[in-house]
């Protein structure tokens, strides 16, 4: 179970603009209400992905919240997309990927494109607050290279680069594959993002 914010965690929303993108107009509506709950002011609602890179440029977010599976572009194209392709300093909004379908090979599918987060429905306003919080203290560098852009995704050993000795073959993998087995759980999929320093 998620550790409930406590006082010390609170972050004040009420100035932030959040980006909204799902194409389901019923979850939209849920995820309007819950940020709305949050003290969020200012959230822009998009049923589209394709609508939303309208709005990326013609003005920035502070956060984004996609659903992963839309139709045309998807919540990964989307943020491979705002990644590569976005105007230069909303290249590293935070994006919270939001799926209904947590098996591991998606869920790294979405560390892989980019995201800052990954939560799974249902989806419960705790949680994504909570995720919203770690984010405000996120300290991960963000990374561009020629096949990736996005907060640094080594999470289980921040040692050498690729191909260097010490380093986990299972950091950075470039194949995502299949979705296959069973979904993760929160927590499972917590752990691929939050960054845990290993002594080398």
């Amino acid at each position: 179970m998620a550790r409930l914010p406590r006082q010390s965690d609170r972050v004040n929303l009420e100035h932030i603009t959040v980006l909204l993108i799902d194409d389901n107009l019923q979850a939209l509506d849920i995820l309007s209400s819950v940020i709305q709950g949050f003290g969020v002011r200012e959230q822009i609602r998009c049923n589209s992905a394709v609508e939303a890179t309208e709005v990326i440029r013609r003005r920035p977010v502070d956060l984004v919240l996609v659903d992963c599976a839309m139709p045309e572009m998807d919540g990964y194209d989307f943020t491979r997309w705002l990644r590569g392709e976005a105007p230069a300093p909303t290249r590293q909004t935070p994006v919270i990927m939001i799926t209904g379908h947590a098996a591991a090979s998606r869920v790294h599918k979405s560390r892989d494109c980019g995201a800052s987060f990954v939560v799974t429905k249902p989806l419960t306003p705790q949680v994504l607050l909570q995720r919203i919080i770690w984010l405000s203290t996120d300290e991960r560098e963000f990374i561009q290279s020629e096949t990736y852009v996005g907060p640094d995704r080594r999470v289980r050993n921040v040692g050498p680069p690729l191909d260097t000795a010490g380093r986990r073959k299972g950091d950075l993998s470039a194949h995502v594959g299949a979705a296959v087995g069973a979904n993760m759980d929160q927590s499972d999929i917590d752990s691929l993002f939050k960054p845990r320093r290993v002594a080398l």
